[in-house]
């Protein structure tokens, strides 16, 4: 559960505290954007991250700990920390996809040719390892 917690809080975490990339100096109807950003107010956005940041922590701390005292298998950090990564790309991605520009906003192709593709690559990664895991896995061939 705290792993599941941990892979969706990130990207919402980075989201959240990012902010908002728009074009300094510009009335905001004359922006233009990539994909209309959420409607939430920029106080709201940072409060949502810093609850998901704080989830992030707790739920780190719990699977550490859980690593430690032999109840998480540590080889599952194989398939948590490509999703970790995945959603770190994900928040910040998602900010430059709305960010308000003048004219073009080249990031936002940046993001889909690069990060897309990684994006998926973690993500089959992740897909691969947790299946090789769980159809290998004995409960007694804990580290």
């Amino acid at each position: 559960m705290a792993a599941a917690v941990l892979a969706a809080a990130v990207p919402v975490a980075t989201w959240g505290l990012l902010g908002r990339h728009d074009h300094q100096g510009v009335p905001p109807s004359e922006l233009d954007h990539a994909v209309e950003p959420l409607d939430i107010p920029a106080g709201l956005e940072a409060a949502i991250g810093v609850v998901a940041l704080l989830l992030v922590g707790a739920c780190t701390a719990l699977l550490v700990r859980a690593s430690r005292r032999g109840t998480f298998d540590r080889r599952w950090w194989q398939v948590l920390g490509p999703l970790l990564v995945a959603g770190l790309v994900i928040g910040s991605g998602w900010r430059v996809l709305t960010a308000g520009v003048v004219g073009a906003n080249i990031g936002a192709g940046l993001v889909i040719m690069i990060g897309g593709p990684v994006v998926a690559g973690l993500l089959l990664w992740a897909a691969g390892r947790g299946l090789w895991l769980a159809r290998r896995s004995d409960p007694s061939d804990k580290p």
